[in-house]
């Protein structure tokens, strides 16, 4: 931890210096770095006004991991789990041109209205993904569509130096270790345990039930969830 530097300006470094350590893939992938595309502009402005709005501090938080932003979510804000609707509508933040509504941050919001508000949760929790940028791939009718660390073996293997150094740089900013929540209760949970097992990152993972497995496939037991989600937090 650089204990001269708040939270927030230690992840603005952090998304800096991501577009220096970019593997490069083999043909048909694609990383998305919303922090040095073609937005980058507003992406520094959106991220910029949310961290210093609720990281602008040296406190610790607890690490919230997913797998990888999806390529028009939080891979087009720079903000993980955010879209661009609930950025403006909920953090007060204007955000100009994006508006693309994912039902996955949808989820996460009720359940952080449910924990007590954006305010408070952020000043426990802090988001990101094992893999930090987005990652896309060439379907067979030549569209880029998402895609998972996890899904091909090669990518996986170019992408691990990344992933871990990754992980280890948040972890410097002073976070607190004894707990890691994984969203993604199978391959994302399976990959990160087993990192952890060689790394010793965290004391304890705790599996999460994707947001979008949650409305898409069981949205009627969306409360069961939410409450499942509730009690790992508080505990």
């Amino acid at each position: 931890m650089n204990e001269n530097k708040t939270l927030a300006e230690q992840i603005f470094q952090f998304y800096e210096t991501l577009s220096l350590n970019e593997p490069e893939l083999k043909p048909g992938f694609r990383l998305i770095n919303p922090y040095n595309g073609d937005q980058k502009d507003q992406v520094n402005e959106i991220t910029a006004a949310f961290y210093q709005k609720y990281y602008n501090d040296t406190n610790p938080r607890r690490l919230i991991l997913g797998s990888s932003p999806a390529r028009r979510g939080s891979a087009v804000t720079g903000v993980p789990f955010e879209d661009a609707k609930h950025l403006q509508s909920e953090t007060g933040i204007f955000i100009d041109e994006f508006y693309i509504n994912k039902s996955s941050s949808g989820f996460l919001y009720d359940v952080i209205n449910q924990y007590g508000g954006c305010q408070k949760f952020y000043t426990e929790f802090y988001m990101n993904f094992v893999c930090p940028l987005g990652l896309v791939r060439v379907n067979s009718k030549g569209k880029e569509v998402n895609c998972n660390y996890y899904e091909n073996k090669k990518i996986q293997e170019t992408l691990y130096p990344f992933i871990i150094q990754s992980i280890r740089s948040q972890i410097d900013f002073g976070m607190d270790t004894s707990v890691c929540y994984c969203i993604g209760s199978g391959e994302n949970y399976d990959f990160l345990s087993k990192i952890n097992e060689e790394y010793q990152f965290f004391q304890t993972i705790i599996p999460l039930e994707h947001p979008r497995f949650i409305t898409q496939y069981n949205s009627q037991h969306k409360d069961k969830y939410m409450e499942k989600y509730l009690n790992a937090f508080y505990n």
